[in-house]
């Protein structure tokens, strides 16, 4: 279990990292091998590391395309409207919920794994706090203006204030999940 651990990607990006920023910061230590006793690769497509030392004190490290940082900063704004449409935060183009409130587990255009979202009850927070926010002060409004009825007022807001929820939920729920993506909260 251990060793296919550190067989993951994720585990050679981190060894790779850890070089690259021995070299940066200790460049009189940098000659110095790392310990590789405790990293068990029997990848031969993976890099040795000290293959990496070398194209790095070469140079040669600028000359391919740097792929996209796991730290890199997303764009916050297009990914939360992206959200709000109940797309894919990645691409735009994929359906982010497979159900009314169900998040997919990836996205059927660009593959970006979806299923580390957590939005939990956030969604419904939210819109129970712009539901009351917006009908309270407009059944005031609607109650001193026209004097209608107390069942007449009852039921046109009620209906309103089920319609309102029911269109808020999913989009807010899209909008939470793009905010998780965009911040690399929970894996993403």
């Amino acid at each position: 279990m251990a060793g296919a651990l550190l067989r993951h990607p994720a585990a050679r990006t981190i060894r790779t990292l850890s070089v690259r920023l021995s070299m940066r910061i200790l460049p009189a230590q940098s000659q110095r091998k790392p310990q590789r006793a405790m990293y068990d690769s029997s990848d031969p497509s993976e890099p040795e590391i000290d293959d990496v030392e070398a194209r790095l004190a070469r140079g040669d490290a600028q000359d391919q395309p740097a792929a996209p940082s796991e730290t890199s900063e997303r764009p916050l704004r297009p990914a939360l409207l992206r959200g709000w449409r109940r797309k894919c935060p990645n691409c735009g183009a994929g359906p982010l919920l497979k159900a009314y409130l169900k998040v997919r587990d990836s996205c059927p255009v660009c593959d970006q794994p979806l299923h580390h979202q957590r939005a939990d009850d956030g969604p419904a927070y939210l819109t129970i706090l712009i539901v009351g926010h917006v009908m309270a002060p407009a059944m005031l409004w609607a109650f001193e203006t026209f004097r209608p009825e107390p069942l007449v007022l009852a039921t046109i807001f009620s209906v309103g204030c089920i319609a309102l929820s029911l269109y808020l939920l999913p989009r807010l729920k899209g909008a939470i999940v793009a905010f998780q993506w965009a911040r690399r909260m929970h894996g993403f």
